[in-house]
Order: structure tokens, then sequence, then C-alpha cells
């Protein structure tokens, strides 16, 4: 109920910014009803499920209660993110010495390659202290807390200490990929396989940018996502969902193109 009287208050706000609401009032208050409605069917999730991972390259994550940012009920279901779900099946296949999460939030990817890699060196970082707190919750639920450090702010310095390794990047920070990515640190990643989210809709061109860079080292994909998400066998309480809340189950919030750039390292390189 408190979650409901929150949403109405900021429902009234949203739709008396204006005398008559208009297109940017509607779309604002669809979008909050809409986070509303996805977070009641995250509730009914977790009390027939809990905080198990039900699918998807992470199933049987012993998740968290809510993400730190974003969406969950995709994540708990095991579709978020669907199209990277044939790469991350393939880097699952290989021999990593370290792995590195760069903005980890609550560790969705962070804990759940750190579950796979059991004799890698894994390393999360994220600049939101609560992100932090939440990530290392997880690692401990999940039994991997002593084989992986959590830390703060990333610099790209810090990419030399994979100079040496076979290395995996997974990389995801709302628009700072230009911060992180420098010339300089290319020689530092020739055995390095890179997954960035590259955020388009913060800094138009990143993606050609990081193409450019990474071309004569790395082969490159990149894969886009038009936010269909295919299901395999789902529990009968969500088949029985209407239409509308089991599309909202597997909407991700997202308010712009986020296309992921997979760079994995060229043999010889």
């Amino acid at each position: 109920m408190e979650l409901s009287r929150q949403v109405i208050i900021k429902l009234n706000e949203e739709l008396n910014r204006a005398k008559i609401p208009g297109n940017e009032e509607l779309n604002s208050s669809l979008r909050l009803l809409a986070k509303w409605r996805s977070l009641l069917i995250q509730n009914t999730y977790l009390i027939k499920h809990g905080t198990k991972v039900f699918g998807g390259p992470f199933r049987g994550l012993d998740y968290i209660e809510q993400s730190a940012e974003g969406c969950h009920v995709a994540k708990l279901l095991g579709c978020y993110e669907q199209p990277l779900h044939p790469y991350i099946a393939e880097f699952l296949k290989r021999d990593y010495t370290r792995i590195l999460h760069i903005g980890c939030a609550e560790g969705y990817y962070a804990v759940g390659l750190a579950r796979y890699f059991t004799s890698a060196i894994s390393m999360a970082f994220d600049t939101n202290p609560l992100a932090r707190q939440a990530c290392e919750h997880l690692a401990a639920k999940n039994n991997v807390n002593e084989r992986m450090t959590i830390a703060g702010e990333f610099r790209p310095s810090d990419f030399k200490l994979l100079s040496e390794e076979r290395a995996l990047i997974f990389c995801d920070i709302e628009g700072s990929e230009y911060d992180i990515f420098k010339e300089a640190a290319i020689t530092d990643l020739l055995r390095t396989d890179i997954i960035v989210e590259s955020h388009e809709c913060f800094h138009q061109g990143i993606t050609e940018r990081l193409v450019s860079m990474f071309t004569a080292t790395h082969d490159i994909t990149i894969v886009k996502d038009n936010g269909v998400r295919t299901l395999g066998k789902m529990p009968s309480w969500f088949e029985s969902l209407s239409h509308l809340d089991q599309l909202l189950s597997v909407w991700e919030w997202r308010s712009g193109p986020t296309p992921w750039v997979i760079m994995e390292a060229k043999e010889g390189s």
C-alpha cells in the first residue's frame, strides 16, 4: 500500500506539471505506472520462488530481493539482456585467469561469473557504496566472497593488471565509457575479451569510437537489442498472468538504445 500511495502522489505531480498534460507528461506517467506494475510482479515472483534465478546463463544464482538500480524481475526470470546470452555461453567455455566487472551494481554478472570461473581472480568495481554493499552480500550468499574483491572507482591505469593475463572484462558504466577506454590501454588488453554496454543514448558515437580503437587487435561484434525476449517453460503462475504483465516482467526499463560491443582478442595480437 505504501508503494501504491507513493506512485499515486508521483503520478499526480507528473500530470499537474502542465495545465493540460501533453505527450511528455503522459509518457512519463506511463513509464512510472509500468515500473510500479513491474515491482508488483517482482513481489509475486519472490513469494512464489524466493530469490533463485529461474533460467538463463546464471540459473540457480541465489539473488537478492532488489537490484541496486533498474529492473529486477527480468534478472530473476533469467531473461535479462538476453541478446548477450549466446556470447556469455561461449565465454563460459574459456579459461580466464582474471574476471573484471566495471560498474557491477549489485553483482548479477560479477557474482554470476565468479560462480563459473572458480580458479580465476574475480574483481568488481562500482562507485556507488550501496551497490558495493549489495554486491558483497550477494557474493557471500553464493559463497564466492573469498574469491572476489569489490572496490570503488576503476581507473584506466588498472588495465595494466591484465597485460599478462587471459582476462574477461564486463563493463556497464552508464555513459562513462569515454573515461575508461583510452588509446594507451589497448596494449594492456591484447589477451582480454571485452563486453561493453555502449550507452549511445548518453554519448552518441561511443560505439563507433570503441570499434575504431580495438578493430586492429580484436574481432568485434555489435549486438543490438529490440526488446523482444523469448522465454522457455515458465511456472504455471507466470503463464496465467495477463499478456501485459508478462511483457512488463521482461521489460528492462531502458530509456534509449544501449547496444553491446563484443570484442574478442585476436589470435597473435
